[in-house]
């Protein structure tokens, strides 16, 4: 599955895949698999990146077209 929204995330931010990746701790190779979709997203880089952009994890595998992360559970 290739992650269109990583691409267009990163571009709209002005950021290179260098800079994403060193965020990541990972190459700048290891992150473009990730958005060409010949690596699949693993629930903890999904995390961090949600966390990194500000949007919602269905929001980055194109689920919702809504990028706001739902607001934290009541306890």
């Amino acid at each position: 599955m290739r992650f269109r929204r990583l691409c267009e995330l990163r571009a709209e931010k002005g950021l290179t895949l260098k800079q994403v990746g060193d965020y990541l701790g990972i190459s700048e190779h290891a992150y473009s698999l990730y958005e060409t979709g010949k690596r699949d997203l693993t629930s903890d880089m999904l995390m961090a990146l949600t966390d990194f952009y500000g949007v919602s994890a269905d929001y980055l595998v194109e689920l919702t077209d809504d990028p706001m992360p739902y607001p934290p559970c009541k306890k």
